[in-house]
């Protein structure tokens, strides 16, 4: 199909115009025309004779009781329904398409280690609708990014988004066991101190051992990595490469397991959360209210 230069797309005619055109022509009626489109004889009078004045040249023959195309509206009338046609194809296409993707954005480790083991189940109940999924740290710019969804952490008030909340944020250290061992176990909280620290400059760090009553000034001076995700440091903790300071929620099954180990109760909590947000406005698409549905059905489990 040629490509339409700006010159030829500004020649053409109000795409009302061309609309009130293929319903006359279809009908050979200025009433039933007008039925279809829901406006007045008149307007679709008037419509016409716009289109006519962009043509050149009379598109109907109006005669007593019926109309009939004159020469130039047979020529133009097939190209008109055609057009028509094609458009309405590649909308249901792109429709189609767009009902049948759901791209959910979210953080890595909440997409590791909590999401992907249950969104099988989301496929099952839906399986009309593709799922992608995909992991980035930054803020979601709905307005600009071909997403539906996102999960994201913070305080849960975003302007124009619909905010539901899934996990605390807390956090806490974790280590391997064997890490533990190695010093005779970890009795107290400065005992960790001993031990290699994952991410030191982590503001997680200093907050919890401040409510453990540990004075730990010197432990962003420590030479350490940033990982930039727990995921990443809870493996690094697994293979007994230090400690880490992780959310419980999504950590269940490694602690179950015996892989990581909680050494005390003390939880820091800074008011964050893991939430499921989306605009407002798009609140009861169906397949955006299928899988918000679905996911505070799953995190209520």
């Amino acid at each position: 199909m040629p490509d339409l230069s700006s010159r030829q797309l500004s020649q053409l005619p109000p795409l009302q115009a061309i609309r009130v055109f293929d319903a006359v022509a279809r009908h050979l009626s200025f009433t039933k025309a007008a039925e279809e489109l829901g406006m007045t004889q008149a307007a679709v009078s008037y419509q016409i004779k716009v289109l006519e004045e962009r043509v050149g040249a009379a598109l109907f023959l109006r005669r007593p009781r019926q109309i009939a195309l004159t020469e130039a509206g047979q020529r133009l009338a097939p190209a008109v329904g055609e057009a028509f046609a094609i458009l309405g194809q590649a909308y249901a296409a792109a429709r189609a398409g767009a009902d049948g993707l759901l791209c959910v954005t979210t953080v890595l480790t909440f997409a590791s280690n909590w999401l992907a083991h249950r969104l099988g189940s989301f496929q099952i109940a839906h399986p009309a609708l593709a799922v992608r999924l995909e992991t980035s740290s930054r803020l979601t710019d709905f307005a600009r990014e071909d997403v539906d969804i996102a999960i994201r952490s913070g305080g849960g008030k975003w302007p124009g988004l619909e905010a539901h909340k899934l996990l605390d944020a807390d956090f806490t250290p974790m280590m391997s066991p064997k890490l533990a061992a190695s010093i005779g176990g970890v009795n107290e909280p400065a005992d960790l101190l001993r031990l290699p620290i994952l991410d030191p400059g982590d503001i997680w760090w200093t907050e919890w051992f401040s409510a453990a009553g540990v004075n730990s000034h010197d432990l962003a001076r420590r030479p350490g990595s940033s990982m930039g995700a727990q995921a990443y440091e809870a493996n690094a903790a697994i293979a007994g490469h230090g400690v880490a300071i992780l959310t419980r929620a999504l950590f269940k099954a490694e602690l179950a397991d015996g892989r990581l180990i909680q050494p005390f109760e003390l939880v820091g909590d800074d008011g964050h959360a893991y939430w499921l947000v989306y605009p407002e406005a798009r609140r009861n698409v169906p397949k955006i209210r299928a899988f918000r549905d679905w996911l505070l059905t799953e995190i209520a489990c």
